[in-house]
């Protein structure tokens, strides 16, 4: 039959790409139907006025013991080289200071008062040493969790911390949640591990690539020596399972993990994985899925421009649109996909005419006051970003749903211009993005989709089936643990 194949993923956003990729390097003939007219999602960049924008900026966690890493090493034909992300800032009206990584650094944080830091010490080590000992504090909300004695400030702080790690407030937002995202607690995946949940590939369908070959290492010098040392004798990972080390990070060590840049942008990212993708896989963008076929409780594949048929389909669209598209999904499982709770951003790119000291630094900040923000000055990992001599900062806002984008965008502006006053008389460029960062966010009431859905062989996979980490390394986690389900269902292995 001319229009089947093995596999069908119906989306092609970064989780759909890594779907079709590892799909395909396990032997499979894999079609990816994609509604809109480009690849890749939120992992892309473009061009604008000379400047090359991220879609919203990001940096990628967890590179040295993590999901991505384990998709690089085991599938990828090229690796994309990576800039060190460098450090956490915090900007005042009055201060530019790095962000804590651990107690001894909290206690000098003098960005919130003494008073502040004082009793939240105490609430801080509790939680960790009850998270490290198995307590699940996936329920505990961060704002019944702290002292009702903090300042405005030292709430509006949290609560920033807390909407750049979830999407939702402080009251919406687990304990757990926080100290995941800010590493304390790890989201590892070693190749052992990886191995035991997707098997060996026996005969994988690999090549290396001229790129690959000439490359010597796929981390930049510092982040690699970085990397390097996360394995020495003292490196925590050598002690994971301990629940000591958590308190022991959390009191005196660094507890950033390895964290980079991709050079030339987010797009390389995506170029990677593209030209990684074996000629086994069919990319048709502009083809919506109308309809995902099913007979007798097993999928058989899906109605876009025409009728294409699969033993199995991998749907990366919003799960909770699911419904949309497949008849006959029990209204208990259709209950719970609209339980999944989303949060919209607005990304604004500033193309500055020089570069300005007030941005003279390698990773990102965050503005916490009234209207949060997290900014990256990205032309400072990789100058090519910007026209010469000149400098480019994506600034991320969560912004109220209820409220007009006009009006989100216009506060968001003043927001930036009260923040850095230098900065509005150097603008040559911007550039607005409203985007969904992630198809879930991680609250305390929200659901997150399963993996295997009530349709056999139907199988969802994205930044909505798994609450580990944010953006594309969740979106890694997604399709590890996708890969292991497959391999359980005996779908993975030919």
């Amino acid at each position: 039959m001319e229009n089947k194949y093995d596999a069908i993923v119906v989306g092609a956003g970064i989780s759909g790409l890594l779907a079709a990729l590892t799909l395909s390097k396990h032997g499979k003939r894999v079609l990816v139907l994609e509604k809109s007219r480009h690849v890749g999602g939120n992992c892309n960049s473009y061009t604008v006025d000379g400047f090359q924008v991220d879609t919203g900026p990001h940096a990628l966690t967890h590179l040295a013991v993590g999901p991505l890493k384990r998709l690089m090493d085991n599938y990828f034909d090229h690796i994309p080289v990576f800039e060190d992300h460098g450090s956490y800032y915090v900007r005042t009206e009055h201060s530019f200071v790095k962000l804590p990584s651990n107690l001894m650094e909290f206690m000098a944080f003098d960005v919130l008062s003494k008073k502040d830091r004082l009793v939240m010490t105490p609430v801080i080590t509790k939680v960790l040493t009850l998270s490290t000992f198995g307590i699940d504090l996936s329920k505990q909300s961060v704002y019944e969790t702290l002292p009702h004695t903090l300042s405005k400030d030292a709430y509006d702080f949290v609560d920033t911390i807390s909407y750049f790690l979830s999407g939702k407030s402080m009251k919406e937002m687990s304990v757990h949640r926080i100290l995941t995202g800010s590493n304390f607690i790890r989201d590892s995946v070693t190749q052992e591990q990886f191995e035991n949940l997707v098997g060996k590939n026996e005969d994988p369908q690999k090549t290396e690539s001229i790129l690959r070959s000439i490359l010597p290492s796929n981390l930049h010098a510092s982040l690699q020596a970085r990397l390097n040392s996360s394995f020495t004798s003292s490196s925590p990972l050598k002690n994971v399972a301990s629940p000591l080390t958590s308190i022991s990070r959390l009191t005196t060590n660094r507890v950033d993990y390895p964290q980079g840049y991709p050079r030339k942008g987010l797009k390389s990212v995506l170029n990677a994985v593209l030209y990684s993708l074996p000629k086994t896989v069919v990319i048709k963008t502009e083809c919506e899925v109308k309809r995902i076929l099913v007979e007798d409780g097993r999928v058989v594949g899906v109605e876009a421009d025409e009728m294409y048929y699969a033993d199995m389909v991998i749907y990366t669209g919003f799960a909770k649109d699911l419904p949309s598209v497949i008849d006959d999904l029990p209204k208990s499982y259709i209950d719970d996909l609209d339980g999944i709770v989303r949060t919209k951003s607005l990304t604004i790119w500033l193309g500055l005419d020089k570069r300005l000291r007030e941005f003279n630094y390698i990773g990102s900040e965050v503005w916490f006051k009234d209207n949060p923000y997290w900014a990256m000055p990205i032309s400072n990992y990789d100058s090519s970003l910007a026209p010469e001599g000149k400098q480019l900062v994506g600034f991320g806002f969560v912004i109220d749903e209820n409220k007009s984008e006009k009006s989100e965008t216009k506060k968001a502006y003043e927001t930036i211009y009260r923040a850095v006053p230098n900065t509005e008389e150097q603008v040559v460029m911007q550039h607005e993005q409203i985007t969904i960062p992630e198809k879930a966010a991680v609250t305390i009431d929200g659901k997150f989709a399963d993996i295997r859905t009530p349709i056999k062989n139907l199988y969802l996979a994205g930044t909505d089936t798994d609450t580990r980490s944010m953006g594309i390394t969740r979106a890694a986690h997604s399709i590890v643990e996708l890969l292991g389900v497959l391999n359980e269902d005996g779908n993975l292995h030919q």
